[in-house]
């Protein structure tokens, strides 16, 4: 019997720390980086609480190498992903095991990362991506396909990112 399932995570929070580009074997882009989200509540009595929480965001081939070209500690960013749960062999023998945001989509909301910049599973994309518009940049699909319509001779509006 068929189940329906969803693994979908929503985040907006500040990076914790600069993020970290390295290459797998075969030559994919991996980036991590921590981002910090802050919650706050007033208790019975009126006083006011906050609580933080840290999560360890994951991305992968060309959005892991604009995330780390844009992003730093410290940039507020709205992380679209799924949950991860990996484990491992610690070179002293124990089983190791972390959970982890593993993100496809990556807007980057304030501070020095561009406000308003959106990157939307950009794996495949080789397209500027939309500076200019809260809105996702365009899929896979409808970048190569408007690629075809423009001008080569015509500049993009807006900025010229080299993406």
């Amino acid at each position: 019997m068929a189940s329906r399932s969803l693994n979908k995570v929503l985040l907006i929070g500040n990076l914790t720390r600069d993020p970290e580009l390295r290459y797998t074997p075969s030559g994919s882009a991996v980036c991590t980086f921590g981002l910090a989200t802050n919650r706050q509540w007033n208790t019975d009595e009126g006083e006011k609480k906050e609580d933080v929480e840290f999560h360890t965001i994951v991305c992968w081939n060309r959005l892991a190498e604009i995330v780390s070209e844009f992003l730093k500690k410290g940039s507020q960013t709205y992380i679209e992903g799924r949950l991860s749960t990996r484990e491992w062999e610690a070179q002293d023998g124990t089983k190791r095991r972390t959970t982890e945001v593993v993100a496809s989509e990556v807007i980057f909301l304030g501070g020095s990362g561009g406000a308003g910049a959106a990157v939307s599973r950009a794996d495949d994309l080789d397209v500027p991506v939309d500076f200019g518009s809260a809105e996702p940049v365009v899929k896979e699909k409808e970048a190569k396909s408007d690629k075809k319509k423009e001008d080569p001779k015509e500049e993009p509006e807006g900025e010229d990112i080299p993406f």
